[in-house]
C-alpha cells in the first residue's frame, strides 16, 4: 500500500468522532477475531501508601440543557438558537422540554463555553464527558 494511501485513512479516521471510532474498534474486532484491549500493566504502588489515580478525562463532552426559569426562557431560547442553528421554533421547544441535549458532542473548550453561555442566560446545564 502507497503511502499517500495510508496518509489518506489516517486524515479520514481523524475526523470521526469519538462514537464513530468506537463502533469502527468493535467491528474491526469482529472481523479480525481479534480484541483490541490494552496489555494489563502492573504498578507499583506509590511510596507511602497514596493510591493510585488513573484519572482519564475525556476528551469530548455532551452539553444538555437542564433547567430552564420561566422568566429567563427568551434569554435561553437566543443561547440555544446561537449553539444549535436551530430556527426560533426549534430552539423554543428546546427550552420548554428541558431537560435536553444541545451538544451531542464537543470538545472540552467548546462545552465549558456553552455551558457558560447557558448559565449568563439564566439557565441551568450540564457536561457530560463521552
Amino acid at each position: 500500500m502507497a503511502t499517500d494511501s495510508l496518509e489518506g485513512i489516517v486524515k479520514t479516521l481523524s475526523e470521526l468522532k469519538v462514537t464513530d471510532l468506537a463502533k469502527l474498534k468493535t467491528l474491526l474486532e469482529e472481523a479480525w477475531d481479534v480484541t483490541a484491549a490494552a496489555p494489563a500493566v502492573a504498578m507499583a504502588a506509590p511510596a507511602g501508601g497514596a493510591p493510585v489515580e488513573a484519572a482519564v478525562e475525556s476528551t469530548d463532552f455532551e452539553v444538555s440543557l437542564t433547567e430552564v426559569p420561566a422568566d429567563k426562557k427568551i434569554g435561553v431560547i437566543k443561547v440555544v438558537r446561537e449553539v444549535t442553528g436551530l430556527g426560533l421554533k426549534e430552539a423554543k421547544e428546546i427550552a420548554e422540554s428541558a431537560p435536553k441535549v444541545l451538544k451531542e458532542s464537543a470538545p472540552k473548550a467548546e462545552a465549558e463555553e456553552i455551558l457558560k453561555k447557558i448559565e449568563a442566560a439564566g439557565a441551568k446545564g450540564s457536561m457530560k464527558g463521552l
